[in-house]
């Protein structure tokens, strides 16, 4: 059997996505890797902490934020990205436009993750198909500045499961190969905490649809919700313990700000579950 791999990248283990939001706005970092100097050295460090995959994104995906113009986000993450990848870097560009995509294509990305799953900007996949990238597509009801604006669904894995697919055989239909397609649920995405824990809970069923599997929960207000209100930094080790249980169901790469201790959590995680339980 041939060993599944992604963007060149073999998925004989979980992979690890680090977040570069090169944005003043993100409910994460709140700006901390605005100016590009900052925004690559923190790219440098999350390489050097483990992660596999770096996500540099110009423009906050977060409930209600405010878009911003594609020619401030391309000036925003071109600069970035191609410091980057001359240092050696995979670099993925999570944007849901299509002339950022090709800016950020230009400069060395590999790889496109949109949180519309290529339906915000009708260019989108003509610009993935010429290039070859490859592919994150993601879940979202409604977009950024409405989507947790009452979130419902009749089945939302169902649902959920059903939309991918449906994006995933669109770009097979233009050339793209499945393999290179990769999925993501789209956690707190036009979603409740009801509906976030269901696609954690039901995760495995996704690998049915025979693409790589993202998971991003880092961070996540449901994380502050399910425990005491936490402060998005003060959110890790929620972050790592729904990492986890992503893994175990089955996410292949798992994105994430706090990328040295969820590295060390995996590391853990999987020498336990390769142990010989018949060692002397």
């Amino acid at each position: 059997m041939s060993t599944r791999s992604f963007a060149g990248l073999e998925l004989t283990r979980p992979l690890v996505m680090g977040v570069i939001n090169v944005t003043p706005d993100s409910f994460s970092d709140g700006g901390d890797a605005f100016r590009t100097d900052d925004a690559v050295a923190r790219g440098l460090a999350l390489m050097e902490q483990g992660a596999t995959i770096l996500d540099v994104g110009g423009e906050s995906t977060r409930p209600g934020a405010d878009p911003v113009s594609e020619e401030e986000e391309i000036a925003r993450v071109v600069p970035v990205i191609r410091t980057l990848v001359d240092a050696g870097a995979v670099v993925s560009i999570d944007t849901r436009h299509a002339a950022v995509m090709e800016a950020a294509i230009a400069a060395g990305a590999t790889i496109v993750n949109d949180v519309t799953a290529l339906t915000g900007d009708a260019r989108s996949l003509d610009v993935v198909v010429e290039s070859g990238v490859s592919l994150v597509l993601m879940h979202m009801q409604g977009m950024p500045e409405t989507m947790q604006q009452n979130p419902q669904y009749d089945d939302v894995v169902g649902e959920v499961m059903a939309h991918l697919d449906a994006q995933v055989s669109t770009c097979e239909v233009r050339g793209v190969v499945r393999s290179e397609i990769a999925i993501d649920p789209g956690i707190g995405f036009g979603k409740t905490i009801e509906h976030n824990l269901a696609l954690l809970k039901s995760l495995e069923a996704f690998q049915s649809l025979g693409c790589p599997l993202v998971l991003g929960v880092s961070r996540k207000s449901m994380i502050a919700r399910l425990s005491k209100g936490e402060e998005p930094k003060d959110r890790v080790a929620g972050s790592v313990a729904a990492a986890l249980a992503g893994i175990s169901r089955g996410a292949d790469i798992i994105r994430v700000h706090d990328v040295a201790e969820t590295c060390q959590a995996i590391a853990v995680w999987q020498a336990i579950e390769n142990a010989d339980t018949k060692s002397k």
